[in-house]
Parts: C-alpha cells; sequence; structure tokens
C-alpha cells in the first residue's frame, strides 16, 4: 500500500465576480447551500477521506473563511441555553483536522495557487478541492480516490463527461479507455474548442497529485491572462508518471454559476432533514 493522503489544498482566492454584488465583500466560497456553505461541503468531504490538515489558499477579502472555522467564544456563550445550535457551531471543523492559510498575493491562476502551497504540503502526494463544485456521491468522491491512491501510488483526476459543445470550459483528457471508471489518460488539453477536443470527459475539481507536480509547477510558462495553468503541468507530468482519470461517481454541481447553484439547492433542499418536507410542497404547489 502506499501513503495516506493526509494533506489537502483548497484554492479559494479567486473574486467570485459571476455572483457580483453578493461576492463584493464575501467570499463566494461562503456563499450557503440551504444553511451551509460551499467551503464546508469541501472541507467535509475531504475528512471523509481522512485529511487532517486543510491548506487554504487564500487571498483579499477571505477572512470570513478563517473566521468561519475559528472558535467563537461570544457565539458559544449566546447559545448556551440552546444546545443543539451550540453542537452545529461547535462542529464546524471536523474532529482532527487543523487549518493552515497560504496568501496568494496575486491572481496567476490554479496552478500557482497549487504551487503556493508547497511549503505546507512538502514532499508528501495531495489532494485539491475546488469548492465550486460541489459533488454528491456516496461514497464521497474524495474519498474513493484516496483509497484508490494507496492502491495504485499516482496522481488522479477527477472527470465526469460533458457535452461536446461545453469542452472549451474544461480541461480535457485523452484516456485508454473512455468507458472504464478509471483509465490512465494520454494527455490532457486545456479548454480545447470542441472540434479539437481529444474526448469528452472532463476534469471537475477534485485531484489527488504526487509531489512531483510542484517542480513543474514552478517552471511552467505563464498562458492565457499571464496564468500559470494545473493542467500545463499535469500534462508535462504524464512524460514521467502515470496519471489516471477517475470518475466522480455521482452528481456534480457547478456553483460558480448561478444555474448550477441554484440546481444545487433546490436539490439538497429538498433532501434537507427539517425543511425538506415543506420545501417540496411549496415547489409542487407554489404560484406560477
Amino acid at each position: 500500500m502506499h501513503k495516506k493522503i493526509t494533506k489537502a489544498v483548497f484554492p479559494v482566492a479567486g473574486l467570485g465576480s459571476r455572483f457580483l454584488p453578493a461576492t463584493k465583500a464575501s467570499p463566494k466560497e461562503m456563499l450557503p447551500i440551504v444553511d451551509k456553505p460551499l467551503i464546508q461541503y469541501a472541507v467535509e468531504e475531504a475528512a471523509a477521506a481522512g485529511i487532517t490538515d486543510l491548506i487554504f489558499v487564500t487571498g483579499r477579502n477571505k477572512r470570513a473563511i478563517e473566521d468561519h472555522f475559528d472558535l467563537n467564544p461570544e457565539l458559544d456563550s449566546a447559545l448556551a441555553g440552546k444546545p443543539e445550535l451550540q453542537r452545529i457551531a461547535r462542529g464546524v471543523l471536523p474532529a482532527r483536522c487543523r487549518c493552515i492559510y497560504i496568501r496568494q498575493a496575486e491572481p496567476l491562476g490554479l496552478g500557482h495557487a497549487v504551487l503556493c502551497a508547497q511549503p505546507a504540503v512538502g514532499d508528501e502526494p495531495f489532494a485539491v478541492l475546488l469548492a465550486d463544485d460541489l459533488i454528491d456521491a456516496r461514497p464521497p468522491t474524495l474519498a474513493r480516490m484516496a483509497q484508490r491512491f494507496r492502491k495504485e501510488g499516482c496522481s488522479l483526476l477527477g472527470v465526469e463527461p460533458v457535452p461536446r459543445a461545453q469542452t472549451a470550459s474544461y480541461g480535457i483528457v485523452s484516456p485508454e479507455n473512455a468507458r472504464s471508471a478509471v483509465t490512465p489518460i494520454r494527455a490532457i488539453v486545456e479548454k480545447p474548442a470542441p472540434a479539437d477536443a481529444p474526448s469528452t470527459l472532463a476534469v471537475v475539481g477534485r485531484y489527488v497529485l504526487t509531489p512531483a507536480i510542484f517542480r513543474l509547477l514552478a517552471r511552467a510558462k505563464p498562458g492565457r491572462g499571464g496564468e500559470i495553468q494545473l493542467t500545463d503541468a499535469i500534462s508535462a507530468l504524464l512524460d514521467e508518471e502515470r496519471v489516471l482519470a477517475m470518475d466522480i461517481g455521482g452528481r456534480r454541481y457547478d456553483c460558480g454559476s448561478k444555474l448550477g447553484y441554484l440546481q444545487a439547492t433546490v436539490e439538497l433542499g429538498l433532501r434537507h432533514p427539517a425543511i425538506g418536507k415543506p420545501f417540496a410542497a411549496y415547489l409542487k404547489k407554489r404560484p406560477r
């Protein structure tokens, strides 16, 4: 068995401009799906995979993320007579997890954000989770990927098929076997035009990476907009190591878009233990 994954990187320095004005002074990762912010869903998925070190790569106006996962003695005291609410507030950070915050001074892309995490990751394999991609899967996607890593010992990319017309919005892999739930990849291309896409398997916000990626990110040349692309470093990694594509095994909600965010809110709202049934009744009978 290979080494267990214990560290996860959360790139959270983005501006969230598609959700303005809601994100003018508040991080997009703190947008709630019913009663829990997006970043907490990602953190809970990481914890379920055995992650203990949560590494947040932050930027300006992201202090709310730190506050969310910190203790709040004033709130705890105010909730002394409401034990259930007190339990919820205390349980935001999963047991045995610790938070590490690293500042990304300039918005130089996902690859640069991952590179910023190197001092905290060190020479170990690690996970990357993009909170924008909320994945509803049982068992959780990252838990399956971490388990597969212990068997394979190589980098894994979470993938799902997308319509060919949408390939220009994703990193697209060229798989050895497109019908397999886990397959080696031959190549990866960043945002190819539909006519040029090697497949319709898109990388969607979950990665398990070997530490070799840091050396490749450090020497990567900036691309469009001066950004360092994680996809380019993974492409270079293919010359040195196996990289596997793994089906995410659940439904992904693109909460970086307003439509995906609303879809997630509705679907998870319908399953919420407190308001699911009355919410379903409302949707069925709402005025049109």
